[in-house]
């Protein structure tokens, strides 16, 4: 005897209803993993955090790259090459030397942020090889005018794209030493 063509058995109702069930499913997953990595992804509902500092080894002097500031710097500036890092929190951290024209030096452990447009102070290094922290946490703006402008000279011809870390450490070594600017 022949069944009618448009009677489903129990069992295929089964089999549609577990389908229609699987499609569903497969439809809600995606939406929910993509709202989910719209939430992990959104830059603006977390906020920042700076990873923690390890101060370096005193820079070797005879290793300092000189980084021109502008025409009426009080000042001379020069990088630590082998101080430069790019932390995992997009903060480039370095060794600052400025050296007055009486010869003095001043040697700082700074971060700079292209993000925020901002430098910090970690430490400043001693003639004896040795470290005194930082008493001002805070962050500062980068002061684009003046004469010892080397934090904006930095950000701009340096290190940042921008509000973005111009590349890796490598990347800002190399233009540091063949004084190839950004712009």
């Amino acid at each position: 005897m022949n069944k009618p063509m448009n009677r489903i058995n129990l069992q295929q109702r089964k089999v549609l209803w577990r389908l229609a069930l699987i499609l569903a499913l497969m439809h809600v997953g995606p939406v929910s993993a993509q709202a989910q990595f719209e939430e992990d992804f959104d830059d603006t509902t977390k906020p920042w955090q700076e990873i923690a500092v390890q101060l370096p080894a005193m820079p070797n002097r005879a290793m300092l790259v000189s980084v021109y500031v502008s025409p009426t710097a009080t000042q001379t500036f020069s990088v630590a090459p082998e101080t430069v890092s790019v932390g995992s929190d997009d903060v480039v951290r370095y060794v600052l030397v400025a050296r007055s024209d009486s010869g003095a030096d001043n040697t700082v452990y700074e971060g700079l942020r292209c993000a925020s447009h901002e430098h910090k102070s970690y430490a400043f290094g001693h003639a004896d090889g040795m470290w005194t922290r930082s008493r001002r946490t805070d962050w500062i703006p980068i002061n684009g005018s003046g004469a010892n402008r080397q934090h904006a000279a930095l950000a701009e011809s340096y290190f940042c794209d921008g509000r973005m870390v111009a590349g890796q450490a490598s990347d800002i070594v190399k233009r540091l030493k063949t004084g190839r600017v950004l712009r």
